[in-house]
């Protein structure tokens, strides 16, 4: 049985991923930022004093690399932890000052890269694009 991995979903999504997330890097290197990061922080801007474990499930990252970027972002100044008064062995994560200029600064590029991805389609274009990936997301 013959396998053509240019009709892999698998393959062309992973490809595609790929080519966003090194452009993504690229735009973002002159703000001390990764993709990851910015992801922490951009959710952190849409709903702040958040655990972690939330955070984690938002950005479907796992528990470990999530502390990491976290432990980085609190370097940066972009955020910070405190207790969590209903849990003594969690936190909740809050966007610093630092966190929410950055993010305004940010999101802009955001939303450059993303019409620049999807250049040459139309709204409808976008919106089945969109459609079908989250269809292939929930097979799983």
């Amino acid at each position: 049985m013959d396998f053509n991995m240019d009709h892999s979903i698998g393959f062309i999504l992973n490809r595609t991923a790929t080519a966003v997330k090194k452009e993504f890097t690229k735009r973002l290197k002159p703000y001390d930022i990764t993709p990851e990061q910015w992801s922490i922080l951009n959710r952190l801007g849409e709903q702040d004093g958040v655990t972690q474990k939330k955070l984690s499930d938002r950005t479907y990252k796992d528990q470990p690399n999530t502390t990491r970027i976290l432990d980085k972002l609190e370097k940066k100044g972009l955020i910070r932890r405190a207790d969590n008064p209903e849990d003594r062995r969690a936190f909740i994560i809050f966007i610093t000052d630092k966190g929410k200029d950055a993010r305004k600064k940010i999101t802009p590029i955001t939303a450059q890269l993303n019409a620049d991805a999807s250049q040459g389609l139309n709204e409808n274009d976008l919106n089945n694009l969109l459609t079908l990936l989250n269809k292939v997301y929930t097979n799983f």
